[in-house]
């Protein structure tokens, strides 16, 4: 991997590309079931889904081929100052080089800026290497889901304070 990474906001043309690369880590993980990510109508509209106050959805490029990408919301049905971080996925040859790490740095300081006050996430237990970035960035995890996030097919909750 080289120096050419571009973390920028999303932007309308994406989305067809994001929506690509969502679906395919979620089958690389087993996440192309009913109750993931795969089927939100959000992931075929990435940009449209994030233009309200509090929400952004961050890109990662390669010499300009979109690589992944990471949003923030306020969390659906829960507390006004709990953000979720949403749809952190990258494609597999963009992995372990800390573009993971520089999206969640994007959008855990884009949650701060926001006035939120905790970050909550669902994952899959199998994702690894995700679940090990978030432990080192605080998240711990909880025994059960918050919030009204439409994802009952993730089994991993976790939360931090920001």
């Amino acid at each position: 991997m080289n120096s050419n990474i571009i973390i920028r906001q999303a932007i309308l043309s994406d989305n067809k590309e994001i929506a690509n690369i969502i679906r395919e880590v979620l089958i690389e993980f087993g996440g192309n079931r009913p109750g993931t990510a795969y089927y939100d109508l959000d992931t075929d509209n990435i940009f449209e889904a994030y233009q309200e106050a509090g929400q952004i959805y961050y890109v990662a490029e390669l010499d300009h081929k979109i690589i992944g990408g990471c949003g923030i919301k306020q969390l659906t049905g829960n507390n006004i100052e709990i953000c979720e971080l949403q749809k952190l996925y990258l494609l597999v040859e963009a992995r372990g080089f800390g573009i993971g790490k520089l999206l969640l740095e994007k959008c855990l300081e884009f949650a701060k800026n926001a006035l939120y006050k905790k970050c909550y996430l669902e994952t899959f237990p199998n994702m690894h290497s995700a679940i090990n970035l978030y432990l080192k960035y605080g998240f711990f995890k909880l025994n059960s889901p918050m919030g009204n996030t439409g994802h009952n097919g993730c089994d991993v909750w976790m939360i931090k304070d920001l």
